[in-house]
């Protein structure tokens, strides 16, 4: 029987993304953000609300970097989130890290992550119950590192974390338990 546990948000896993742009003065800055989702082939949306740093970083730029967060780099991925760009000026810089300029958006890249996501802005999205980026993703970038010998990713190597609101913790993904489009097959002879 299930128990009734009030409104949650329940979904599970979450992503961990960091999000990156530049401010009018090319200043870096990194945001994590757990609600985000592909929303198509080559888009992605990011719930972030209205007056953050980056979201104003993002206005001002049209471009940003969305990398997948890994276990390697678990802390410095919840201090971007912990910490607020509009209290804390040095919030980059602190973490040692190092970021390049993309070649594809006007936006920073974060070296230490693994994968990232170059994307340009396509819309804001802002109602009385959500405020979202949408951005088309114009390239994706790749650490050698993560990648087999056909240059596609592999998720064992990448590592990522995944975030769980149920315990306020992160997770590394586990092993590949099927396949897609393929695990449900047998159920379409019937």
């Amino acid at each position: 029987m299930k128990k009734d546990l009030g409104v949650l948000p329940a979904v599970y896993p979450m992503p961990v993304l960091m999000v990156a742009a530049y401010d009018k003065n090319e200043k870096v800055n990194v945001m994590n953000v757990a609600w985000g989702q592909i929303c198509d082939e080559d888009k992605i949306i990011l719930f972030i609300g209205e007056g953050k740093r980056t979201w104003l970083n993002i206005q001002e730029s049209k471009a940003f970097t969305v990398a997948l967060a890994d276990r390697a780099h678990m802390d410095v991925a919840d201090f971007f989130g912990i910490a607020s760009g509009n209290k804390i000026d040095d919030k980059f810089e602190r973490t040692g890290y190092h970021a390049v300029k993309s070649d594809k958006v006007h936006a920073p890249i974060i070296e230490e992550f693994p994968l990232v996501m170059e994307c340009e802005l396509l819309e804001f999205l802002h109602s009385d119950y959500v405020d979202g980026i949408v951005g088309r993703i114009v390239n994706v970038k790749a650490d050698e590192a993560v990648l087999n010998e056909k240059d596609k990713v592999e998720p064992e190597k990448l590592n990522t974390i995944l975030f769980d609101q149920f315990r306020n913790g992160y997770y590394a993904i586990g092993e590949k338990v099927g396949k897609a489009w393929n695990a449900g097959a047998g159920l379409m002879k019937q």
